[in-house]
């Protein structure tokens, strides 16, 4: 069974490989639909991928909520980060004494009977000023609980260890007996 990764993030990407053997991916423009809800974002990315390509699918959302601004941006992340940059979005929640944020990644998985499953990691941390080189996406702004270092700080090893992409994808590969 060949398991497809529907992404255009290289990043995300190299991160699930190294824990879903022989994961493919699959760069298809989708329509990214807009609600706060990760599941009905990654059911309408699925119904998509499967309407135009045979075979297993696997879609992933990963929301950013900071404490200071109730939650937000959610499943905004994309266009926060587009707009603002990691630097940017350090600023804004600099500003407030509450740093607090949560990182939340969902994984929807289409099997081959067009049923979904879905596998959530979730971590607790704070933003900081930009720190270190490694990653992608908040990395440079986000210490998860227990650590000293910036996601951007640690090896992709080290991030797939404590990160909600990796808590996830570890909840998918033993679904899938990996």
């Amino acid at each position: 069974m060949a398991l497809y990764f529907v992404t255009g993030n290289h990043g995300k990407f190299a991160e699930l490989s190294e824990i879903i053997p022989g994961l493919k991916r699959l760069d298809l423009d989708l329509e990214e639909i807009q609600s706060l809800d990760p599941k009905v974002v990654i059911e309408h990315k699925l119904a998509q991928a499967a309407a135009v390509h045979d075979g297993t699918f696997i879609v992933e959302d990963t929301t950013a909520g900071f404490s200071c601004i109730q939650e937000l941006p959610g499943t905004f992340i994309k266009w926060f980060l587009d707009t603002l940059k990691p630097e940017g979005l350090a600023d804004l929640v600099l500003r407030y004494d509450d740093h607090t944020a949560i990182m939340r990644t969902t994984i929807g998985l289409r099997d081959e009977q067009g049923e979904t499953h879905y596998f959530v990691g979730e971590r607790r941390g704070k933003i900081v000023s930009p720190r270190g080189n490694n990653g992608f996406g908040l990395d440079p702004i986000f210490i998860a609980d227990g650590q000293t270092k910036t996601n951007a700080e640690l090896s992709q090893a080290e991030k797939n260890a404590i990160s909600a992409r990796g808590k996830a994808a570890r909840q998918l590969a033993a679904h899938l007996h990996l």
